[in-house]
Formats: structure tokens, C-alpha cells, sequence
């Protein structure tokens, strides 16, 4: 397992230098010519993402932007990942409307989810069982280990060839609409944001636990993945012995 971790003080410088880290990655990508591609999940700790990434002097007009996951719900309600990106990042940013790539979560979720695969797959110029190489991925990680919004259990975590799937999550008794594992997996850079205490026990295992990906879905991306960086504040990392390893003011 290769993962960069940096620990950070608090919520807010974490989130900060990941927004910077990837503006980086993102810059360095624009360089190299093609469509650079940026893929943001939704929930609590992004917020601090989103406002950091708002704030950087940055020309977005190159850059495409996809969800990982949104919730069943039209993009003005409030438990809308969608817009919460667009108030806290897009709006702000001043990024391009016409490179948003959102989940049209109005719709019925399985429709919802075959219409995002069906755009993706257009933009890359991909026929299944090809996968998108997308530049930059974000992702976190719940108490429960889960990321994007692949919860312990669900079957689709063992998926490879769908790109997008609607799943229910019942302890939540909600329908979501995400990525699938193969996509996150072939992200040519995962970055990974976590704070709060609540989180240290699921970051530990995802970093150091018996491997059980269906137990710890985190584990799979963590692992595996191309690239993996894993930003956290004092509190995610409290299970996790930092010698050695870079602390942030």
C-alpha cells in the first residue's frame, strides 16, 4: 500500500492543502493537453473543500467537473449534493456552468444513474467495458468506512464494468446514485479528505485493517487505487502513529 498522508491540525488547514494540491494536479494535467476532469463528493467536511477551492485564483475553463455521488433529490433541495457544489464552489469560483457534468437526480434513480454513465461515457469516448481516467477524485470517508456512497454491505462494491449505479441505503432510507468502483479505481489521482473524531476509528481501518473491503468499502480505494493521497486533522488520524510522516501547521 502506497498512500501519502498528511495530518493537519484542524478541519479548515486540511482542507485547504488539499484544495491547493489539487489546483497543482489539475494544473499539471492542463498542460499536458486533452480535457482535465475533476470528480467532488458531497457531505459535511467538502464544504470546507469546496470554500477553500473557491478561493484560489485559478482558471477553471479547461477544467470539467463530475459528481461522485448525489443523493435522490432535485438540485434545490436542500440535502443535495449538487447544490451545495454549485453555492459553495461553482457559484463563487466563477467556474463554467457549461463544464458542470451533474447528477440529474430529479429523475427516477436508476434512470438518473444510466443517463450519468451514458454522459460520461460519451465525454471520454469509452465504450463499455472501458473505464474514464478522471484527473482528480475526491472522496471521504464515513464512520462507517464507506466512501462515495458505497456502504458496508452493498454488492455493487464488487462491480467493474458500471460505470454508475443507484443504490439504497438503509439505514438512511434513502436512494443515492454513484460512481462505481472501477471508475474511482482507475482515477489517475484519488484525494481523500477527512476530519473529526467520529472518523478515526474508520480511517484506521481502511489504512490498517484486515482487509475486508466489503466491511470497510474505503479499504478498496485506499489500497488500490493509482494515486492515493489522504489528507486528515488531528482528530481523524488519533488511531494512527504519525512518525515519520509530514504535520502541517
Amino acid at each position: 500500500m502506497s498512500v501519502e498522508r498528511q495530518r493537519h491540525r484542524s478541519p479548515d488547514t486540511a482542507a485547504a492543502a488539499c484544495a491547493r494540491r489539487m489546483v497543482t494536479a489539475l494544473s499539471e494535467a492542463l498542460r499536458s493537453g486533452g480535457p482535465t476532469t475533476l470528480a467532488l463528493s458531497g457531505g459535511s467536511t467538502p464544504l470546507l473543500l469546496f470554500d477553500a477551492l473557491a478561493r484560489i485564483e485559478f482558471d477553471w475553463s479547461g477544467v470539467h467537473l463530475f459528481q461522485v455521488d448525489e443523493r435522490a433529490v432535485p438540485p434545490s433541495d436542500a440535502q443535495s449534493n449538487y447544490r451545495e457544489i454549485a453555492e459553495r464552489f461553482i457559484a463563487p469560483a466563477r467556474f463554467p456552468q457549461k463544464n458542470v457534468h451533474r447528477i440529474m437526480a430529479e429523475l427516477e434513480p436508476a434512470k438518473a444513474a444510466a443517463r450519468y454513465e451514458a454522459e460520461i461515457r460519451e465525454f471520454f469516448a469509452i465504450k463499455a467495458p472501458e473505464l474514464p481516467h478522471f484527473d482528480i477524485v475526491h472522496l471521504g470517508i464515513g464512520a462507517d468506512a464507506h466512501t462515495a456512497s458505497l456502504f458496508p454491505g452493498e454488492a455493487l462494491i464488487e462491480e467493474r464494468e458500471r460505470l454508475v449505479a443507484s443504490v439504497h441505503v438503509p439505514k438512511l432510507g434513502q436512494d443515492r446514485i454513484t460512481l462505481l468502483a472501477g471508475p474511482l479505481l482507475a482515477a489517475r489521482s484519488v484525494v481523500f479528505l477527512i476530519a473529526g473524531r467520529e472518523k478515526a476509528n474508520a480511517v484506521f481501518n481502511t489504512l490498517y485493517g484486515p482487509d475486508d473491503h466489503r466491511r470497510f468499502p474505503a479499504q478498496l480505494i485506499a489500497r488500490r487505487g493509482r494515486r492515493v493521497i489522504c489528507y486528515m486533522d488531528d482528530d481523524a488520524g488519533f488511531d494512527i502513529k504519525w512518525e515519520g510522516v509530514h504535520a502541517a501547521p
